[in-house]
């Protein structure tokens, strides 16, 4: 939930400015008067409100997806997970393909963009996950062999090892694998969309 103090001389003014500052219609929007002044005959009166988006942010990103898959004319089916300061949509379809793009460049665009919009509606910190037909779930476990490879490779020859190219997913992905391992550590070299992990053995 987004909240924010606002001054002014009345109730109406305060409205209209929450009205202004939040894009959003008065029946969304909750007012508590935080302090009140009242001048003589009216005159120097102020008043203070902590006005909040009585929204749920998690639901506006199920929204937003669902009008992007249906402007894009694809019949889907989105599964919201809930799950502290995390949500997750699963999207599945007969056209995963066509969302996932290509090296799943689709599908982060579609997180970074429902990110926003959930941003827009709460001050809370929330991780937003938007996966189709599994794919992140299955990238997952190929990154993670992939990383076990690697650092064995790396542990036994003490040579680093640099790998392709990363979305920010991907590389927290194999980040979060080895970051226990006594005999490698990982480290993020480049810019982005060239950012890239490289695997380095740990000096005894």
């Amino acid at each position: 939930m987004r909240k924010t103090i606002i001054e002014g001389k009345n109730i109406e003014e305060i409205k209209s400015k929450a009205i202004e500052i939040f894009k959003e219609p008065e029946e969304k929007l909750t007012f508590e008067v935080k302090n009140e002044k009242k001048g003589f005959l009216g005159f120097g009166s102020f008043i203070t409100v902590e006005v909040s988006l009585n929204v749920n942010a998690s639901e506006e990103g199920l929204k937003f997806l669902r009008k992007v898959t249906s402007e894009m004319g694809i019949d889907a089916k989105i599964e919201m997970i809930n799950n502290n300061n995390e949500v997750k949509y699963n999207i599945y379809s007969d056209s995963n393909p066509l969302l996932i793009g290509r090296g799943g460049s689709t599908i982060d665009a579609l997180q970074y963009l429902t990110r926003i919009v959930i941003r827009n509606y709460t001050d809370k910190r929330i991780i937003c996950i938007v996966d189709v037909g599994e794919y992140k779930k299955k990238r997952k476990m190929q990154l993670e062999i992939l990383a076990t490879k690697v650092a064995k490779e790396v542990a036994r020859t003490k040579v680093e090892i640099k790998l392709d190219p990363m979305n920010s997913y991907e590389r927290r992905v194999v980040h979060a694998k080895l970051s226990e391992w006594r005999d490698v550590f990982t480290e993020s070299v480049g810019q982005e969309p060239n950012r890239c992990l490289v695997i380095k053995p740990k000096r005894k």
